[in-house]
């Protein structure tokens, strides 16, 4: 009864496997492009712990019916604020990788121990 107990909180421990594996590319990596991927790794962890919180147990999309009372509805919130977390995320991306090709323009180099020394 244990193992299933867990097994309902996968979600949750899928999360925190992939937000580790994100903030671990930010820190230790010293190329500029992998640490863009671990941001990006690291914001898809969020967006899935936010998309899991939402699901209501037997509960349906917010659409009034005629006739049935007592329904219980998921929140759409969430998932509305994960779209624009979505476009906010791919266009930092955007903005951080034209940064790197006009650090690479300037410097020779994307490594950050390289860039350092340059200075």
């Amino acid at each position: 009864m244990k193992f299933l107990e867990l097994l309902g909180y996968f979600n949750y421990w899928v999360f925190a496997i992939i937000l580790t594996v994100g903030l671990f590319a930010v820190i230790s990596k010293a190329n500029l492009i992998k640490k863009l991927i671990g941001l990006s790794i690291f914001q898809s962890a969020v967006f899935l712990m936010y998309i899991t919180m939402d699901k209501v147990e037997g509960g349906t999309a917010p659409i009034i019916q005629a006739g049935v009372e007592n329904q219980i509805f998921s929140n759409p919130l969430p998932q509305v604020l994960i779209l624009t977390a979505i476009v906010v995320g791919v266009s930092t991306l955007a903005l951080g990788l034209a940064l790197v090709v006009r650090i690479n323009e300037c410097y020779g180099t994307i490594e950050e121990n390289e860039i350092l020394d340059a200075d």
